[in-house]
């Protein structure tokens, strides 16, 4: 068997058409997981009466559990308990006029809140408590030392992390093409049915997701030295 060198660009050019997909289907959830993520780190970190058990839950749940099974409840399951809240209330709103990208978006976004709150919480412990007894004692607020010596130096500390979710959930969108989303992975493999060349559309499908990867962990280099810089006040 030989490779079809051309056909590996000629792949890649149609495969980088499901690029803007897969960047909503990574971004986009990772977004509004951090919202989701600063909500219930400070919730576990300050043991919100209540709400911390669930926060508990909640997280170990998700991090226990495969994303492609949260994908799965969401896409089967929601629209059953979206159906029958309009049947109950009489609203003449169906399920099938939803998008199923939205589903998928929201599988992706509560996963992503479950990592993003132990990545969060993580880097606000590593912060010396020294610091925040400092901001205490010359009149900050716990928000204002929050916002000004905390999160800045967490933010810092978890960058790496951040990278990495970004790339597991860059790789991980492949899992939308099961239920018909075409990302990235599901282009390859309709390039590589329709001209019965599989190798050739994986190698070009590898190259795009390598180098997607190598510009994150750029910018994450990049945004790594500017924050230590701003840190210790030497940012002009």
């Amino acid at each position: 068997m030989t490779i079809d060198i051309p056909f590996i660009f000629t792949a890649l050019l149609e495969i980088l058409k499901a690029l803007p997909l897969t960047l909503v289907i990574t971004i986009v959830p990772l977004v509004i997981g951090f919202g989701i993520g600063v909500v219930i780190a400070m919730i576990r970190l300050y043991k919100v009466r209540l709400l911390h058990r669930i926060a508990d839950f909640y997280v170990s749940f998700l991090r226990g559990t495969p994303i492609i099974l949260h994908i799965m409840l969401i896409y089967l399951g929601l629209p059953i308990v979206i159906d029958r809240l309009c049947k109950y209330y009489g609203w003449g709103f169906k399920t099938n006029s939803i998008p199923v990208l939205v589903f998928v978006l929201t599988a992706f976004s509560i996963t992503a809140g479950a990592y993003m709150s132990e990545i969060i919480r993580s880097g606000i412990l590593a912060v010396n408590r020294g610091q925040i007894e400092a901001a205490y004692s010359v009149g900050m607020s716990s928000s204002q030392a929050m916002r000004r010596i905390v999160l800045p130096q967490a933010f810092a500390v978890t960058l790496p992390n951040l990278c990495n979710i970004f790339v597991g959930f860059l790789h991980t969108s492949s899992i939308a093409f099961i239920v018909s989303q075409k990302e990235l992975n599901g282009a390859a493999n309709i390039v590589a049915s329709n001209n019965l060349k599989f190798l050739e559309a994986y190698i070009a499908a590898a190259i795009i997701y390598w180098t997607m990867t190598i510009m994150a962990e750029s910018f994450t280099a990049f945004l790594e030295k500017r924050v230590t810089l701003y840190n210790r006040g030497e940012v002009r």
